[in-house]
Parts: structure tokens; C-alpha cells; sequence
């Protein structure tokens, strides 16, 4: 298989080629994995009922998967990569802000994974804790530099493989006996801050691919409809991430640990076949992880070109760049490893902060002002019509991020209303707000921006 060829630039139509499928595939497959199960545990470990908490993951999923699907369908009818488009809002050197913030969520999340997955390693081949880190790193690396089309086909492996370790550790799990309460419906088990909580980090995961999952789709035909990609897009992340967040909340009840090493506590389902089993759920997380590089080499990409007027970069460039971000990664890994639990717990939280507003933005400005009218060759031109730094823009991104502290809850601050209400809802003002402004603000330029030109022009 060839090493990809096109990076942050404009994929011509003579290169477009795939169905809309395969955005069911990488985006189930990439939700079928032990981190998403963490994610389904903390409500359970909070005091929650597991029914109270299948309920709160249900519609977190569902609510901020809408937002997910509606940046995929981005892809195919722009072909480039995410968050070169938000050069469209915050202009070609502005767009640096929230990509440097995004590119730091990233890398944080490549660092969880390698800390998430460091025991399963060991419990497959004896090393040590750090070697492990390191190596989980380099198949990182050496996946995500062969790239787009070894990802999309590891997705499709990975939704079979993955989808039958869930499956079967779903059926030995309800062999298992349940306390009496556990799926009751009654106020019993109900505590309103942590139902809140559960809302917020399901709903916190499914907004976190908003930044780069137009990255998987910007090979597809320019003739795929808007509604093929955002409804492959939609139940492939929504139906994989429920799924498996339910699974967790269920063997949290009590029936494996699967918190403190996920991995190992959810091969322990398959006792004699614990070890193959391991294998594939490592796999599993490594997708989620070459997806993590992958689109943080972009949006590192995007800031640095921006300056430098650039719209391609080499095989050896992309390397250098990803082995970089690799590198840094991995030392946060290694360096983090003993206070694993409280830094997940931050970083999923924190993300809604940063990475929700943008997205807000994005898709007001995509689907309301501009109507997906853009110049793609002024996305790469300081001098275009998007110019150097959008202000009013970027003025918004701040106040959407202010707005939020009042309702902040982190392990280091705990807010006045998140205090109050017992959980952090900043997630919902951080929609509302800037896309509300964004649209008042822009409302009645739209298309005048870009007069007579097409999407490709």
C-alpha cells in the first residue's frame, strides 16, 4: 500500500474515489474501543443508577453526535481538511487559535490512550511500563504516516474484529446476576449532578470529532449528498459510542473493573481466550489513536502553512512533523502515567471549553451563512477574502470561552453554578452562544462574501 500522497491541500476530483459507507465503518470502529468504555463507567462510579446512566449516555450521544455528522459532511463537498475551512471564519492566520488548541487536545488524547493501554501491552509481551508507552506510539506513527486509505481500511477490520469483543463480552455480562435496582427506572439511583455529568461527557466525546472528522471524508465524490454523509456519518458514531458506553456502565455495576485497567478487566470476560482477545481490544485503541495523529499532524500542518503561504507538504516534512507530535505524546504519557485518572477526567471535560465553540461557529457559518459556498483557493492565500485574522470572529471564540467559567468544573476549580447545580453544563452555553453571535454578527453578508463562485473554484 502506497504512502498517501496529499496532505492539508485541495483533493482534485480525478483523485476522489469511495462510498459513504465507509464512513459507517471508521467512525463505529473508532467508538468500538476501551477508551469510549471508560467514558461509560464514570456515571455508575459517580452514584448513578446503571439505568439513570444508560438514559444520561443515550442523550449525550445522541446530541452531540448531530454536530459530529454535520462537520463529516463537510469533506466531500470541500475536500479539505477540517480546519483548513475555518480559515473561511477566523481567516488564514486566526485559524491558528483554536487549531493550536486543538492540536494540544490531541496530543493529550494520544497521550491517554498510550497510558490507557500501557497494562494491556505488558499483559500480551513482558516490558516495561515506559517501553510499552513507546511502542504504542510507533505503530501510532507508522500507521498514521501511511494514512488515509490504510485508515479507512483498518476501520472496516476493526468494526468486525472490535464489534465481536463487544458483542461477546455484552453476553457473558448478562449472565452475570444485577443488584435489584440496578435497571430500575425509579428515582432510586437517580442523582441529578451526576446524571448532568454523564450527559456532558458522552455529549463531551461524540462534539470531540467535530475538529477532524472531515478528514476521512474528503476523498469521497463531490456527488455524494450531504444527507449519505451525515447519516453514515451519524449512526456509525452514535450507535458504536452508545453501545459501547452502555457496556461499561453495566460491568461497572459490578462485574468487572474495568476503570483503572480497561483492557485487561474487559479480556477477563473471555478467560481462556483472554490473550487474543487482549490483542484486538489493544488494535482498537490504536485506530482511535492514528486518527488522533493523523489530525493533529493536520492541524499542525495548517497553522505553520498558513504563515508560510504553503499548500502542499512533503512525504519527508510530514514524517519530521508527525514524529514530532508523536515524540511529545509520548513523554506526556510516560510523565502522566501514575495520575492517570484525574487527568482523563480534565481533558475530557475540557475540551467542551475549547473545542465547542469552534465547532459552533463552523457549522453556523457552513450551513446558515455561507450555505457551503466557499473559495477553496483563498483558504490558502493570507491576501484572499478571508484575510489574515478575522476579528469579530475570534472576539467571539473569547466571549463563547468566558461565558463558560461561570460554569466550569474541573479536579483544580469548581465554579459557582457547577457548585450550585452539582455538574458542569458549560457544554450548552458553549453552543448556543457563539453560534447565536456568529449568525447575528454574519447574518447578512453570506453569500455576497464569495459572488459567483462554486465550492471547488
Amino acid at each position: 500500500m502506497d504512502i498517501e500522497n496529499r496532505s492539508i491541500e485541495f483533493i482534485p476530483e480525478n483523485e476522489r474515489y469511495g462510498k459513504p459507507s465507509r464512513l459507517f465503518t471508521i467512525w463505529f470502529s473508532a467508538n468500538m474501543q476501551v477508551t469510549t468504555l471508560v467514558v461509560g463507567t464514570l456515571g455508575v462510579a459517580a452514584g448513578l443508577s446503571v439505568f439513570w446512566t444508560i438514559v444520561g449516555l443515550i442523550l449525550g450521544n445522541l446530541i452531540g453526535t448531530v454536530f459530529m455528522a454535520g462537520h463529516s459532511a463537510q469533506g466531500p463537498h470541500l475536500g479539505i481538511p477540517q480546519m483548513i475551512q475555518s480559515r473561511a471564519q477566523f481567516g488564514v492566520f486566526g485559524a491558528g487559535i483554536p487549531l493550536f488548541i486543538v492540536v494540544i487536545s490531541y496530543i493529550l488524547f494520544t497521550a491517554a490512550n498510550g497510558v490507557v493501554m500501557r497494562d494491556s501491552i505488558k499483559s500480551i509481551f513482558f516490558m516495561s511500563d515506559n517501553t510499552a508507552i513507546i511502542v504504542f506510539g510507533l505503530l501510532t506513527l507508522i500507521i498514521s504516516y501511511i494514512g488515509y486509505e490504510l485508515i479507512h481500511r483498518m476501520g472496516a477490520w476493526m468494526s468486525a474484529l472490535s464489534g465481536i469483543i463487544f458483542a461477546v463480552a455484552a453476553f457473558v455480562a448478562f449472565q452475570k446476576p444485577f443488584s435489584a435496582h440496578a435497571f430500575s427506572a425509579s428515582t432510586h439511583g437517580y442523582i441529578n449532578s451526576a446524571f448532568m455529568l454523564v450527559v456532558a461527557q458522552a455529549a463531551s466525546w461524540t462534539l470531540g470529532f467535530g475538529p477532524y472528522v472531515a478528514d476521512y471524508s474528503r476523498y469521497l465524490p463531490k456527488n455524494i449528498s450531504t444527507k449519505q454523509t451525515f447519516w453514515f456519518s451519524y449512526i456509525g458514531n452514535a450507535l458504536g459510542s452508545t453501545l459501547v458506553m452502555i457496556l461499561g456502565a453495566i460491568l461497572a455495576g459490578g462485574i468487572a473493573d474495568v476503570t483503572k485497567d480497561p483492557g485487561t478487566g474487559l479480556a477477563s470476560l473471555f478467560a481462556g481466550w483472554s490473550r487474543p482477545a487482549l490483542i484486538i481490544i489493544v488494535l482498537g485503541v490504536l485506530e482511535i489513536n492514528v486518527l488522533n495523529l493523523y489530525s493533529a499532524y493536520m492541524s499542525t500542518t495548517t497553522i505553520f502553512t498558513g504563515f508560510k503561504g504553503m499548500s502542499r507538504v512533503s512525504k519527508t516534512m510530514k514524517f519530521t512533523i508527525m514524529a514530532l507530535i508523536a515524540i511529545v505524546a509520548t513523554a506526556i504519557a510516560i510523565g502522566t502515567q501514575y495520575h492517570f485518572n484525574d487527568y482523563f477526567s480534565d481533558i475530557l471535560v475540557a475540551q467542551i471549553y475549547v473545542l465547542v465553540p469552534w465547532s459552533s461557529i463552523n457549522l453556523v457559518d457552513y450551513y446558515l451563512v455561507r450555505k457551503g459556498r466557499y473559495s477553496v483557493p483563498d483558504m490558502y492565500n493570507e491576501n484572499g477574502i478571508y484575510g489574515k485574522y478575522n476579528w469579530s470572529t475570534l472576539t467571539i471564540f473569547l466571549v463563547a470561552v468566558l461565558v463558560q467559567v461561570p460554569f466550569m468544573d474541573m479536579s483544580f476549580y469548581h465554579s459557582y453554578f457547577a457548585k450550585l447545580i452539582g455538574a458542569d453544563v458549560s457544554w450548552i452555553p458553549s453552543l448556543l452562544v457563539p453560534g447565536a453571535l456568529y449568525y447575528f454578527v454574519n447574518r447578512r453578508r453570506g453569500l455576497s462574501l464569495v459572488p459567483n463562485l462554486s465550492a471547488h473554484q
